[in-house]
């Protein structure tokens, strides 16, 4: 059994665009949306989890959002979660209930969410490489085992190549699109 798999080098890619896609859909523009807390994870019982799964997250008007916390001994880590989470939002805790206020978007924090948009879209580019990087040890392991002949091997290195420079160029034209969003250009 060959131990280099083109279906599973492909969905390992889509997988890191999908990643991208998500922390972009949590970087609104101005906009209250329950995806902007998405990517935060708050320390509870010993363990990172979601926010989701430690509070119910509502959107009551456009400007503002809620979280309402299940258990009352976790609303100071989910408030510290949150203005840790690098979203320029500040708690206001009320209750078990945390409303935050959306602010304007600012010059600055357009520029900043910009450059959040540079560094989640690095961090796809990485993991689309070294799904490459795993898919190219593969094609070596294969080709040692006599499992294909270096010309094979030539071959499917060529391919990997241009699924990586295919994943990196949507992921590319999805961080240059947000981009384009947030600093309304």
């Amino acid at each position: 059994m060959p131990a280099y798999d083109k279906a599973d080098v492909k969905r390992r890619m889509a997988g890191s665009v999908e990643a991208l896609k998500g922390d972009l859909g949590g970087l609104r523009t101005g906009r209250a949306s329950t995806a902007l807390l998405d990517p935060i994870q708050v320390e509870v019982y010993g363990a990172k989890m979601p926010l989701n799964q430690v509070a119910t997250v509502s959107v009551p008007e456009p400007r503002m959002i809620s979280v309402q916390v299940w258990d009352k001994s976790n609303l100071n880590a989910v408030e510290k979660a949150i203005r840790s989470g690098g979203l320029g939002i500040n708690p206001i805790t009320d209750g078990q209930m945390i409303r935050l206020p959306i602010p304007d978007m600012t010059e600055e924090r357009r520029k900043e969410l910009a450059k959040l948009v540079s560094q989640y879209a690095e961090k796809a580019r990485i993991a689309a490489r070294n799904v490459r990087r795993d898919a190219m040890d593969a094609l070596k392991t294969d080709e040692k085992k006599k499992e294909i002949s270096e010309d094979e091997h030539k071959k499917l290195d060529t391919e990997v190549q241009k699924i990586t420079d295919d994943t990196i160029k949507e992921i590319d034209a999805a961080a240059a699109a947000k981009e384009k969003e947030i600093l309304g250009k």
